[in-house]
């Protein structure tokens, strides 16, 4: 687009209307750089023309600590922010860097999240990439070998968490037509010195390719921008067929409540739709994809393994893990808890029904629910020393209220389709002498089973 200050608080103006809900308040992810001062001045113009949305403008500069400038640039901003009538606050955050760990992805984790912990949901972050950006970012994307969805790159409108929302009111319009206003309007602006080091991908790009491939292409920007936008644009009807063919092989894991994937049912597809299906199943879930050589190694491990083969697979964050007929997408799970003595306090309230405990992944809590329906604990054997128990061996016996005989630990998980890594996590609640008397969620022996029409105390986790 033709640039101008009134072009681009239009082009803001559209982009808010365009959102579901309005935002409560605007963040601009605020570096000092030319492109961020030419936007916070923007915001400044909009702030003035529409009084309403003053005091719902916030500049955010993140201070990463990586240079010995650091410190200016966050003065600057916080003294260019006066002079907008607007206010900067500066996010000092502490990088995790180590072997293999690329600084740029590290910093820009980082920066994200410091920025999101400001934010409410429904709010909106403007950031001032441009199209050039865009261009060095589909270039990325065709060097690491992406699709359709890493050829997308940046839309002017973005999710980027849930019911957060990124804008970009600058991304058409180009790197020279920013600093040629920033100069016209005498702006001052910091410069990082990383931005010089070649050795970042990014960088290198920048500096050296770009430059030449303008040179022949002058409207290249523009048109990498186009290929962008229709590749965007076949990624979204991808994706509509993608849930509508994924829904059908969703289902609940009947202990944590997560998205599990039926096994059996993506086997019947071919193998372009199982790889479609799997990337689908671990995005929805907000977990990092594998690479397309893992995603396969992964399918053919899920799908091809003998029924009863313990799968787990570990890929980075990510583990994929197979249990019953299911394919399950999660993180690592801590170790599991040690067993704990239930104190006085504790089993009173559980007596009364109102006892809730923490509990570590994948659970967040343990829920004692006093009731007069359904299998529950007799009050009266509440009364003794308890314990919660974890990682109970498998031919440790008890008599579930659902059966008419006792049986190994062993022999009920299998029974009751429970996956091998949650036997050791689902909390029981144990007697003096280890025996059981209930596992949250799934039994209550039927010596402390209350009678009819007696309130007892349900177990469960939530």
């Amino acid at each position: 687009m033709q640039l101008s200050e009134s072009a681009v608080i239009d082009e803001l103006q559209r982009l808010l209307a365009g959102l579901p809900t309005p935002p409560g308040a605007i963040w601009l992810g605020y570096s000092g750089g030319a492109d961020s001062e030419y936007l916070a001045y923007i915001l400044g113009q909009f702030a003035t023309q529409f009084p309403q949305w003053h005091s719902r403008i916030h500049l955010l500069h993140v201070h990463h600590g990586l240079s010995q400038h650091a410190d200016t640039w966050a003065q600057h901003c916080c003294d260019s922010a006066k002079k907008v009538a607007l206010p900067c606050r500066v996010l000092r955050i502490q990088l995790q860097l180590g072997p293999r760990i690329s600084v740029e992805a590290e910093a820009r984790r980082a920066r994200y999240q410091a920025i999101l912990q400001q934010m409410a949901p429904g709010d909106v972050l403007l950031t001032a990439h441009h199209q050039d950006d865009q261009l060095e970012t589909v270039l990325l994307a065709l060097k690491r070998g992406q699709g359709p969805k890493g050829l997308a790159a940046m839309g002017s409108c973005q999710r980027f968490a849930d019911n957060y929302w990124q804008l970009r009111p600058l991304l058409n319009v180009s790197r020279a037509q920013i600093l040629t206003r920033v100069t016209a309007l005498s702006l001052s602006y910091v410069h990082d010195e990383s931005n010089d080091n070649i050795r970042y991908d990014r960088n290198f790009l920048r500096r050296d390719i770009v430059p030449r491939l303008k040179m022949r292409w002058p409207e290249l920007a523009a048109t990498v921008s186009r290929s962008a936008a229709l590749c965007a644009e076949q990624q979204r009807l991808l994706d509509e067929v993608t849930q509508e063919k994924l829904q059908p092989l969703l289902q609940k894991c009947a202990f944590t409540g997560t998205p599990v994937m039926a096994l059996n049912e993506l086997r019947q597809l071919p193998q372009r739709w199982q790889r479609q299906l799997l990337r689908a199943f671990i995005e929805r879930q907000a977990l990092p994809l594998p690479s397309r050589v893992q995603l396969d190694e992964a399918l053919l491990q899920l799908l091809q393994s003998d029924d009863n083969a313990k799968v787990h697979l570990k890929f980075a964050a990510l583990e994929l893990r197979r249990a019953y007929g299911h394919i399950y997408a999660m993180t690592e799970l801590p170790e599991v808890a040690p067993s704990m003595p239930l104190s006085l306090e504790q089993r009173q309230a559980l007596q009364q029904g109102k006892l809730n405990l923490p509990l570590p992944p994948p659970w967040h809590q343990l829920n004692g629910c006093l009731t007069d329906v359904g299998p529950r604990i007799a009050l009266a054997a509440l009364a003794a020393p308890l314990t919660l128990s974890y990682g109970l061996p498998g031919s440790l016996k008890c008599h579930p209220h659902y059966r008419n005989k006792v049986r190994e630990l062993k022999k009920i998980w299998q029974e009751a389709q429970v996956p091998y890594w949650l036997r050791p996590r689902l909390p029981a609640l144990t007697a003096a002498d280890g025996s059981v008397l209930a596992i949250a969620g799934l039994l209550v022996d039927t010596r402390v089973l209350a009678e009819p029409q007696q309130p007892g105390v349900t177990l469960s986790v939530s």
